[in-house]
Parts: structure tokens; C-alpha cells; sequence
């Protein structure tokens, strides 16, 4: 026997080990298969839940769980491997009697690189990794000096296996680093950490353990022992600029992918600014060095380093860097970045300014990076969104200031100290610069987060409005904006942009709300309203004051478009009407009287810009105005007698010729009229009259060929379309960083448009078919004055034709051809101005429908919505079978929206129709008549809806009202009868359905009808959809009539044989059974209970499906005996046509089936 047998025989002859916890908790077991999922939560609550369980167990448990803690380090999962090191390091904190040195050795002896297998040795490796990172989890490690100078060791080896772990164990040294006290590096790792400490810039690894050691212990890494380590006293200078070089170019393409700056990019910049070698680190290692790669990993890292050194860095190193080549750089990557498919770095960098900005508490610095940002420019455009919403962090005088240099670079454009960049000389950077500042001062305005103050909003609105309209002679006093001299004049263009940056500044401060130093107590009684100042006046009502102390200067203030006598009496005139309502707004607070307040002052702000055009409009307002204060000052008599004149034509309505300036109005580009003119239009609802609401709907109703007129504001372009104008004329001005591209190709785009004109005009005369028979006459004409026309008979051809005479005829033909060419033109000239017509036309439609959506939310009650019915049904009809461009489908998504879910679905309806009750009936009868003859489903729901709306307003109050039940049953017998009938109806059950649960009386009148069609319809689709209309209304339940009809029908239908039609009739059954035995009703279904009997003969039921689900459902309901004979089909079959009675139980004690026993086990389930 040998020594291993016997020594096996020895422990095997000890006392067997009684079943123990390990065995017997298995929840004990569980907690380490937690551990190792790779969900967080799971990890987490199985570590708390090991821990407790822990510390109220025995030694046992504890040795166990360490040795599987540390042999799921180097688990194969990869998921599971920092669940097992977290599960560590929290024990080992937990209980600190235990050394971290035994956990070391431990995890040093399972998981030995030299003794491993080959092909552990990768799992091996992360096993020592993950059990350095837990012992430095456990918090302990600094009271361990030995462990950690083991850790460390540890680390060491596992950093030449960079293929595997590639930085991983120089990071997690740098985290020791930062967690061990200065006397234990001094004492116990400066010796050990020598040789990694010298090679500092081998890989940026081991440049980054230097810089932290450098920045945690400075006491004891001296500059005498940095010579002694690295040859030089310092880390940044002359001599390793190179090495520095290298170390950054590799640090940037090891991220590559992450998108991220390197730590020890960072590290250096503020190791230079410790050491006083900022310029140097940042010309020769990031200008010098990095920029001078290709635009990649290295250019990416220096805007990086750029963005998160802002916090660093002092006032004149901020302006040296935001002017210097980085800068440069990082422009030249935005505009080429405009391009599909390129990588943006932007949107970071609004990132790192932004969080800088809130960081930073310094104005001084933060007005250096505002203007540094605003300074980088493209061919005098900035670089920067002119939005850039990190202007919301700016501190209130920081935002002044910048607000200031804004303005001054407007008036006195200094491109020699702007960062400028171009790769094509161009003339315009004046304006470009100054379009980017317009729309940068109306953005402060309109972004709500902004921390500003009354007073700057109304110089940035007084600012933008003087230099849209005014130019200053000489300086005024009282006038700030006279002060500023303009280096360059304003161009036209400028102007332009002026204007409509002014109008969508309107905008913006019509829905401003109040400011936040505004003072609380003259605005805590008051309602929170948008678009007006603390003191409770409007804004625009401001501008108007201020417009009127510019026209009353003439000597100091030039115009540049200068009112008439007639145009500004007319100014004056609605100075007068707004003061007017003022007074007697400041009796009771009026929103009418706030809204007619707003329309004057935004017509008289747009005299400004369209005076000859809105002139009219402010007469007739001015008129309206008038008599409508008239008309409310008389008394009930007057006013009738007002009314009977207007009938009689002499004069229009107030609110009509009311109605008719908000057309006009709505014809302008602009989206702050359209608001206005939706408020005053839903303050003069209550007064809106018939012939006014249909001078509303004929704008809508009439073709598209009719002649609207509508404003174009752009006189050098023929109609533009509005919608984008509107888009102008409020949001903020587009960016156009990738302005130098398309000067860069703007030949080749013009080239490229040309070949599309050519093509369309190739693809014109294809669709015109064959050539112009005209131009073939005069073509014939010229060949033949020239003797060019060969003919068969003479034979001749050009050759007989002499040099003059071919010049002569170049020329003849040149002429024909050019003036054929212009005619092409002219035709395709015109029909692209008739499709911008039609465009212009559309869209001014579009805007009427707010008039009309105001109208139906406001006087829903009124008798007057009946008479949108139509108008928006012929609306829905036309754009059914219209062209489908996008802005058709708008209209016509909107006009559906305003029908079926403002009008037909509304709450308030009109309830006392008065003495229309034949016209109501008459209009149903036309809907219903025509929903029949659609032949678009589509168009027939809303039809139909319309019909259902019709008889809700009939209804009214009462049961069934004013409504006319027989003849109204008979409309509507008659489309249910179209829909049986036809093979191909636009009707749907689901139109009926909501017809018969909305009005259930006119479903009992149709319930003959509807049960008829069960088997009469002329397709069984159609018969299916019957049943499901019953299904679905459940009329059954209250009707004693109604349930012999049905089952009349149902006794014909269920001997059928199609499988859909039989599910529907099975569970129609159901419900009628059911609700028979409910109620009591004296109901004969014996013939019913025979047919379903008979029905399993016909089909072939299988043991489950809904199908046969359905048919069990219902013959529960017939008793269990039925259930019985049905589970013996043939003989029950024949047993069924004797049964009467009390013979049922003696015939089946006979019976040769089974014992009554069987038969109740079989059944006992039912």
C-alpha cells in the first residue's frame, strides 16, 4: 500500500463531517450567484444582503467567502469579475480584523502568472488586477504600508501586459497615489515607483503617475529629485517639448473613440501654469506641436484642452489663447464640419463655455470669452451660433457690457481686431458681421432664460428700431441712439434685415413675460400677463412713444422713409384712438379694449415699413373703431334702428368692415399681425354677424384661380412664400458658418442650376408633346427666303449656297431661336409665378382658419356655427382630391381638425335652434344624401360626423327636441339600407354603430331594418358586420321585441356554414340568452336550442379555437343535460327529437352510456 493510500485511508477513518450551513442554507450559497450577474441592482443588494448574513455567522463562512471572492476575480465572464471584486473589498471593510496582507498573498498564490495554465493566464491577470482594485476599495489600504508597496508590485508586472490590460494598472497606481499619505510614499513607494517615476515620458500613462505624484506629495518630489529622476529641474521646458510632444499625440489617438481629453492633457496645462511655462507649454508642445498634424485625434484634443482650460486660466492669457492659432483652428473645423457625415466638436464646446460661465464669478473673465467666442468670424460672419445660449449664464453688468461692445461693432465694425478667417476675398464681411450682431442682440430678447433687465430690453428694441428706420443728423440729448456715429453707412441689405429682425423683436416681446427684478408689490393684485412691463403697460405702446419723439426731431433725426401729411395724420390719428382706449380701459380692465389697443399700435408700427399700404387699413380701422363705441352707446331702440339700416345696404356693420381689416392684416408676412389679429377677432366673436362669417368662409370657399390678394414683402423676388417669411420674421437669423462653401462653389452651383433649367425646360417641351407648330412656320419661312429648304424635286441643298448668304442665314435663324427661347422662358417664367401665387394664396387661407377655429371655440353656442358646416365639409372635399404637396396637407390636416374635433365633438353646441328646424332637416337630408353618392371613405366619416352633429343640435335640451323622428329614421333607413345593399358603399359599421349608442331612439326604429340585413345583406362581409353592430350597441337588453326579431333571424343564419359569420351569430346568441334567462323574459328558444343542436352536424368542431370556446358558452346557458347529449353526438342526436318533458331522465336511466356517476364527473367542471 502506498503512502498516499494510506494517508487517505487515515482521513477518510476520521468522523464524516455532519451536514453543515454550506450544505443546508442554500440562500447562503445564492449570494455568490448574484454576485457574479451582471445586473447592478442584483450585485448590490446581494453584496448588503452577504454582508449582513455575515456578521451573525460563524469562521467557517467567512474563510469560505473569501476563498470564493477571490477565485471569482479571475472569473471567465468579464461581467462577473467586478461583481466579485466590489463583494471583496466591501467584506474586507466590513470586517477589519482581517489582514489585507493575507487577502494579498492569497490572491497572489491563486492567481500566479508563472504557475497558471497558458490559457488562464489572460483571466489570470485580471484576477490580480481586480484583487489590487478591492483591497483599494476596502478604504484600509493606507493604514498597510507593506500592502500597499505589495499592490504596487503587483501592478507592475501586470503593466507589461499592455495587449490585455492595456493602461489599467498605471490608472489604478495613480488612484493609490491619491489615496496614501506623503510619509508612506516617501517611506515606502518613492523607492519602488523609481524606475516607473524616470521613464515619465515613455507612454502618458507614466506621465500622468508623475504629474500626481507631483501634485500630492510637491514635498517630497522636490526640484533637486526631479533632476535626479528626469535631468531637469522642471517637467515643462525646452528640452522636453519633443518627449511632451510625442506623449500628447499618443494620448490623443488612445481616445479616439471615447471623445475625450486625456487627463494628463490637462495635468500639464496646469502643471505650466504652476511652474510660470504656460506659453511656452502652449506655442511649442499644442500650436507648434499638435496643430501641426493632419485634423484628426490631435486637433480635436487641443480644442479640448482649449475649452477646459477657460476656468484656469487669467483675463490676458484668456485673450491670448481665444486670438491665437487654436482658435483659428477650431473655426476652420466648424464651417467644414457644416458638411453631412462630419464630426462636430460644437456642440462640447458650448459645453465647456457654458459650464465655465456658470462657474465663474469673475465679470472681467467672463466678458473676455464672450468676446473671444463672438470674435472668431468666417469672412466677418462669427463662428458661433448667433442663439448661443450660453449667454443665459452671463452676470447682469457682464451681459451690459457685452450687449454694449455688440452695439459698437455695429456702428464701428473693426475687422482688424476680429479673428478673422476666409479662403476667398469677399466685400460683404461688413454686412455679414452686422446681420450676425442683429440677430445676436434680438436672440438676448427672446431667450427667456436670460437674466435681464427692462431697461436693457427697451434699449436693444430702441437700438434695433432707430437704425431700421431713423439715420441720426446730429446728436441728440434725450436720444442715446443719436450718439453712435456709423463708421460704415447702412446698406439697403442691412436695413432689410433691420426691419425684420425689428418685427420678429415685436414678437418676442409680445410674449415676454415680467421681469424679474420688476417689483413685487405693484403686481401682486394683478394677473400674471405676457408681453408687458412692471408697471402693467405694453411694450409696443414703449416703441410707439419712442417712434413719436423721433418723428417730432426732425432737425436731429432723418427718416429714411418720411411720412406723408396724409400718413402721418394717420400716425397721430391712432395716437389719439389708443389714449382713448386707455382712459377707459383704466375704468374696468378690458381685454377687447387690450386687444384693439395692440392692433393699433402693431398697424401703426408697420406704417413704418408699408405706409402707402396700410394707410387705408388705418382709416377704416380708425372708422370701425368709432362705430363700434357708437353703437355701444345707444340705447336698445337706436341700436335697432342701426341694424334695420345696415339691412337696408346703406352701410356695412362695424364688425364687418372689423372682419374685413383683419383680412387684410392677415395678408401680411408676419406672425405677430396673425396673433393679434386671433386676440382682436376673439374679442368681437360675441358681435361677429352672419354676413361677416361668410366673408370669412368665401375666402376659403373660393378656387384657387380667384383673385386674393396677397402681400408679398419682398419687392425684388415675386412672391415669396410667407410661411418662410413669417419663419423670418420672428425666429432668430439663420447660421450661416457655411457661407464661405457656398462662395467656394458658387460657379459650380450656378453652372449646376443652369443644367436644371435646362432639364426642366428639355422636360417642358416633352409634356407640350410636339414642337410648336408656329415656330415650324416661321422656321420654314426663314429657310425658305434664304433659298435653304431642300426639295426632292430640285434636289438642292446648302452647299449651292454662297458664304454671304449662309451668314445671312445664321443670323435669320439665330434671331427665330432666340426669340423662341425667350417665349420658353417666359412660359416657364409664368408658370412658376402661378404656383407661388398659388402657394401665397394657400397659406393666407391657412392663417383664415385661425379666424375660424377662434369662432368655433369661442361661439360654439351660436346659431352661426351651423353655417360652417358645409363650408368646411367643401373644404375637406376639395383637399381630398387635391394635389398632396405638403402645405395642401396642412390645410387640409387643419381644416379636418377644426370640423370633427373643435366643432362636431365639442361640449357646447348650439341647443335652441328656434324656427330652422325644416332648415336642420333639410341640411341632414343633403349630408346624408351625398355621404351615399362619395365615393372616398374618408370623406364620407366626416360627412356623416356632420349628419350626427346635425341631429345633436336638433336634439337640444329635450329627449329628442325639435327633432322630426320619423323622418329623420327614414334618412337614415335609407343609407343603412345603401350600405347593405351596395357592394361597394363609403359607409362603415362604425358609422352606424356611433349612430345607434349616441341616439338610441332612431336605433329602435331601425332595428327592423338593422335585423333584416342579417341575412339579407348582399355580401356576408356586410351580414358579419351586422352582427357586430348588435354586438356592439347591446340594444337587446331592454327590448322584449327586439329579442323575437332577432332570433327569428338567427334561427335562418345559423345554418350557415362559414366560420366568421358563425362566431358572430354564436356570440350574439350568447348575450340574447343570457340576458333572456336575466330578465325573465317569456322568450320560446327551444327552436333556437335545436338548430345550435343540429349545428355540430354541419361543423367540425375541434377541441379548442374561440369558434368552438363560443359555441360551449352558449349552450351552458341551455342546462348540463344539453351538454350531456352533445358529448355523445349520434345517439343523443336522435334521442333529441323524443324528448318532452320528464321522459329526459327516464330515457337516460336506460340508457346503455354509463352510470349516472360518470356522468356527473364528466360534468362537474360546468
Amino acid at each position: 500500500m502506498s503512502v498516499e493510500m494510506v494517508e487517505l485511508s487515515a482521513k477518510s477513518s476520521e468522523p464524516v463531517r455532519p451536514a453543515g450551513v454550506l450544505q443546508q442554507n442554500r440562500i447562503f450559497l445564492d449570494f455568490f450567484w448574484d454576485i457574479a450577474k451582471p445586473e447592478q441592482e442584483v450585485r448590490l443588494k446581494a453584496v448588503e444582503n452577504l454582508i449582513q448574513y455575515l456578521k451573525t455567522s460563524n469562521k467557517d463562512e467567512l474563510e469560505y467567502t473569501f476563498k470564493r471572492l477571490v477565485d471569482g476575480l479571475a472569473h471567465t465572464r468579464e461581467a462577473a469579475r467586478p461583481g466579485f471584486s466590489l463583494a471583496l473589498g466591501q467584506v474586507l471593510s466590513a470586517f477589519e480584523d482581517i489582514s489585507l496582507q493575507s487577502i494579498l498573498d492569497r490572491i497572489k498564490e491563486k492567481h500566479n502568472l508563472q504557475t497558471v495554465k497558458k490559457k488562464l493566464v489572460r483571466n489570470a491577470m485580471f484576477g490580480n488586477l481586480f484583487g489590487v482594485l478591492a483591497l483599494h476599495q476596502s478604504s484600509r489600504l493606507s493604514k498597510e504600508p507593506q500592502v500597499v508597496l505589495g499592490c504596487v508590485q503587483v501592478l507592475q508586472n501586470l503593466s507589461q501586459h499592455r495587449q490585455h490590460l492595456k493602461d489599467l494598472p498605471t490608472k489604478t497606481m495613480t488612484d493609490i497615489l491619491n489615496e496614501i499619505s506623503a510619509d508612506v510614499f516617501e517611506e515606502v513607494l518613492l523607492g519602488a515607483l523609481q524606475t516607473d517615476l524616470a521613464s515619465a515620458f515613455s507612454t502618458p500613462e507614466q506621465l500622468q503617475l508623475l504629474l500626481v505624484a507631483l501634485q500630492r506629495f510637491p514635498q517630497t518630489l522636490k526640484p533637486k529629485k526631479l533632476k535626479k529622476l528626469l535631468g531637469s529641474s522642471t517637467i515643462i521646458n525646452n528640452d522636453n517639448i519633443p518627449k511632451l510632444i510625442d506623449v500628447l499625440k499618443t494620448a490623443a489617438r488612445s481616445v479616439k473613440k471615447e471623445r475625450i481629453l486625456p487627463a494628463v492633457a490637462l495635468d500639464l496645462l496646469k502643471l505650466s501654469l504652476k511652474e510660470d511655462s504656460f506659453q511656452l507649454f502652449w506655442k511649442k508642445a499644442i500650436v507648434e506641436g499638435m496643430l501641426k498634424e493632419p485634423p484628426g485625434p490631435t486637433h480635436y484634443m487641443s480644442f479640448r484642452l482649449l475649452g477646459s482650460s477657460l476656468p484656469h486660466l487669467s483675463v490676458a492669457q484668456l485673450k491670448e489663447v481665444l486670438s491665437g492659432e487654436v482658435m483659428m483652428h477650431y473655426g476652420e473645423h466648424v464651417v467644414s464640419a457644416q458638411k453631412p457625415d462630419r464630426f462636430k466638436l460644437a456642440p462640447e464646446m458650448e459645453v465647456y463655455v457654458s459650464d465655465f460661465l456658470q462657474g465663474c464669478q469673475d465679470s472681467d473673465r467672463q466678458l473676455a470669452v464672450m468676446v473671444g467666442f463672438s470674435s472668431l468670424t468666417n469672412q466677418g460672419y462669427p463662428v458661433v451660433p448667433s442663439v448661443w445660449r450660453v449667454v443665459q449664464h452671463l452676470q447682469p453688468d457682464v451681459l451690459q457690457s457685452y450687449v454694449d461692445w455688440l452695439k459698437n461693432m455695429f456702428l464701428q465694425p473693426q475687422l482688424d481686431k476680429l479673428l478673422d478667417f476666409s479662403t476667398l476675398p469677399v466685400s460683404n464681411s461688413i454686412f455679414r458681421l452686422r446681420k450676425w450682431i442683429v440677430a445676436r442682440l434680438t436672440s438676448i430678447v427672446d431667450n427667456h432664460h436670460v437674466k435681464k433687465q427692462e431697461d436693457l430690453i427697451m434699449d436693444l428694441a430702441r437700438f434695433v428700431f432707430f437704425h431700421a428706420f431713423f439715420s441720426a443728423k446730429k446728436a441728440s440729448a434725450n436720444i442715446t441712439e443719436t450718439e453712435g456715429k456709423l463708421s460704415f453707412p447702412l446698406d439697403d441689405r442691412t436695413r432689410g434685415v433691420l426691419v425684420s429682425s425689428f418685427f420678429g423683436l415685436l414678437m418676442s416681446m409680445h410674449h415676454l413675460p415680467l421681469a424679474e427684478h420688476s417689483a413685487e408689490g405693484a403686481v401682486a393684485n394683478q394677473k400674471r400677463t405676457l408681453g408687458v412691463t412692471a408697471d402693467g403697460t405694453m411694450w409696443i405702446y414703449h416703441l410707439v412713444q419712442y417712434a413719436q419723439v423721433l418723428l417730432n426731431q426732425p432737425k436731429s433725426i432723418h427718416s429714411s422713409q418720411p411720412f406723408s401729411p396724409e400718413q402721418r395724420q394717420a400716425w397721430d390719428s391712432m395716437l389719439e384712438s389708443v389714449a382713448n382706449l386707455k382712459k377707459k380701459s383704466k375704468k374696468g380692465q378690458s381685454a377687447e379694449s387690450g386687444a384693439f389697443q395692440q392692433l393699433f399700435l402693431l398697424v401703426g408700427m408697420h406704417l413704418f415699413k408699408a405706409p402707402e399700404e396700410l394707410l387705408d387699413l388705418m382709416k377704416d380701422l380708425q372708422s370701425c373703431m368709432d362705430k363700434a363705441e357708437e353703437k355701444k352707446s345707444k340705447k336698445k331702440k337706436k341700436k335697432e334702428e342701426i341694424c334695420i339700416t345696415t339691412d337696408l345696404g346703406e352701410e356695412p356693420d362695424w364688425v364687418e368692415v372689423m372682419v374685413d381689416i383683419l383680412l387684410s392684416l392677415l395678408s401680411q408676412p408676419s406672425r405677430h399681425i396673425r396673433q393679434v389679429c386671433k386676440t382682436v377677432f376673439s374679442s368681437i366673436c360675441p358681435h361677429v354677424t352672419a354676413t361677416a362669417l361668410n366673408t370669412i368662409l368665401d375666402v376659403n370657399n373660393n378656387d384657387e384661380d380667384s383673385a386674393l390678394f396677397v402681400t408679398d414683402d419682398n419687392s425684388n423676388t415675386a412672391h415669396k412664400k410667407k410661411s418662410k417669411e413669417e419663419d423670418d420674421d420672428d425666429e432668430e437669423m439663420e447660421e450661416d458658418t457655411s457661407d464661405e462653401e457656398d462662395d467656394s462653389d458658387k460657379d459650380e452651383n450656378d453652372e449646376a442650376m443652369e443644367e436644371d433649367d435646362d432639364e426642366e425646360e428639355e422636360a417642358a417641351e416633352e409634356m407640350e408633346g410636339e414642337v410648336d407648330q408656329n415656330f415650324r412656320l416661321e422656321l420654314m419661312k426663314v429657310l425658305q427666303q434664304q433659298n435653304a429648304l431642300a426639295t426632292e424635286q430640285d434636289g438642292s441643298s446648302d452647299e449651292d449656297l454662297d458664304d454671304d448668304a449662309m451668314m445671312e442665314l445664321d443670323k435669320s435663324l439665330a434671331a427665330l431661336f432666340s426669340e423662341q427661347k425667350k417665349k420658353t422662358q417666359a412660359k416657364k417664367d409664368e408658370k412658376t409665378k402661378l404656383q407661388k401665387e398659388k402657394n401665397l394664396v394657400r397659406d393666407f387661407k391657412i392663417k383664415v382658419l385661425d379666424l375660424i377655429e377662434v369662432f368655433v371655440a369661442r361661439q360654439a353656442g351660436s346659431p352661426l356655427v351651423l353655417g360652417l358646416v358645409e363650408p368646411l365639409l367643401g373644404i375637406i372635399d376639395r383637399g381630398m382630391s387635391s394635389e398632396s404637396n405638403q402645405q395642401e396637407q396642412d390645410f387640409l390636416r387643419r381644416a379636418a381638425d377644426i370640423f370633427r374635433n373643435q366643432l362636431c365633438r365639442s361640449k357646447v353646441y348650439c341647443k335652441t335652434v328656434g324656427d330652422r328646424q325644416e332648415e336642420l332637416h333639410g341640411l341632414l337630408d343633403k349630408l346624408m344624401t351625398k355621404t351615399q353618392k362619395l365615393s372616398d371613405s374618408s370623406v364620407c366619416l366626416y360627412y356623416f360626423s356632420a349628419s350626427l352633429y346635425v341631429v345633436k343640435v336638433l336634439r337640444g335640451l329635450r329627449f329628442m327636441g325639435n327633432v322630426d323622428v320619423d323622418r329623420v329614421s327614414t334618412i337614415f333607413r335609407e343609407a343603412l339600407t345603401s350600405f347593405m345593399s351596395r357592394r361597394k358603399s363609403p359607409l362603415t359599421a362604425q358609422m352606424f354603430t356611433d349612430l345607434f349608442c349616441r341616439f338610441p331612439v332612431l336605433c329602435v326604429n331601425l332595428l327592423d331594418t338593422t335585423v333584416q340585413h342579417i341575412t339579407s345583406g348582399v355580401r356576408e362581409h356586410q351580414q358579419v358586420k351586422v352582427l357586430t353592430l348588435l354586438l356592439k350597441v347591446r340594444l337587446v337588453n331592454n327590448f322584449r321585441k327586439t329579442v323575437v326579431k332577432v332570433k327569428h333571424n338567427l334561427l335562418i343564419v345559423c345554418e350557415c356554414t362559414a366560420g366568421l359569420k358563425v362566431l358572430k351569430v354564436l356570440e350574439l346568441c350568447q348575450f340574447l340568452v343570457k340576458h333572456v334567462h336575466q330578465q325573465k323574459l317569456s322568450v320560446d328558444l327551444e327552436p333556437l336550442q335545436n338548430i345550435l343542436l343540429a349545428l355540430t352536424s354541419v361543423i367540425s368542431f375541434k377541441k379548442t379555437g374561440k369558434l368552438e370556446d363560443t359555441y360551449w358558452a352558449v349552450m351552458k346557458h341551455f342546462g348540463s343535460f344539453v351538454l350531456h347529449m352533445l358529448t355523445y353526438k349520434k345517439p343523443m342526436r336522435n334521442l333529441v327529437m323524443c324528448i318532452r318533458g320528464q321522459e329526459v331522465s327516464i330515457l337516460f336511466e336506460k340508457s346503455s352510456w354509463g352510470n349516472q356517476v360518470s356522468w356527473k364527473q364528466r360534468f362537474s367542471f360546468m
